[in-house]
């Protein structure tokens, strides 16, 4: 269904809104998977290079360039999944909260990966919305989002062993700094919540 806004017009529901946006972001992964594949340049070297000028752009690019198609459509579903509990809790603070795990997450990889090495792949995103999910019914202190936390970590916790050291093609940095970029915005984005716990703990003022 959709609500009447008084103005003419409708909004749709936020489950729809939600879905319809992470649907967008994950159609702009394809697109430019697919010009890459026919493009004569290699967008992929526009990823994230540690502790280089250039390599820096790599922060605002790196999460919409995969390589390949294997790469993509392995991240497909989880993103398409994670994205969309981020985003139904309000597209702006999903986006908020997006918006944080992208530049923790880039920043990390860029200050503390191996030389000579590009790290692109929205898996920053994945590992940073996991995060995000598990932790912020933590730092909000509500039950409905503790329990949704729980079901999302007994589905895909496995995927945090994947902030290790591994094979020397996976770039566990960017997961293990997306996966610090959820908590970031987890903790950034629960402010008004904490802040109103500590006025109700303090009291009125006299």
């Amino acid at each position: 269904m959709t609500i009447p806004t008084g103005t003419g017009q409708t909004v749709r529901p936020i489950w729809q809104r939600a879905a319809l946006w992470i649907g967008g972001f994950v159609a702009l992964l394809y697109g430019v998977e697919a010009v890459d594949s026919v493009a004569p340049a290699n967008l992929d070297a526009a990823g994230v290079e540690p502790r280089t000028a250039d390599g820096l752009w790599g922060v605002l690019f790196a999460p919409v360039l995969h390589d390949g198609w294997g790469h993509l459509t392995a991240n497909t579903v989880p993103a398409l999944v994670l994205g969309f509990l981020v985003l139904l809790s309000g597209i702006g603070r999903g986006v908020a909260a997006t918006a944080i795990i992208w530049l923790v997450g880039g920043i990390g990889t860029w200050l503390i990966a191996g030389s000579g090495d590009t790290h692109i792949g929205a898996s920053t995103l994945i590992f940073g919305w996991l995060t995000y999910l598990i932790t912020r019914g933590i730092f909000n202190r509500s039950a409905g989002q503790i329990v949704l936390g729980g079901l999302v970590l007994f589905v895909y916790g496995g995927m945090l062993w994947g902030v290790l050291p591994s094979a020397p093609w996976i770039s566990w940095q960017g997961h293990l700094f997306g996966a610090v970029g959820g908590i970031l915005a987890a903790w950034m984005l629960s402010g008004d919540a904490r802040r109103a716990r500590r006025t109700t703990t303090a009291g009125p003022l006299r």
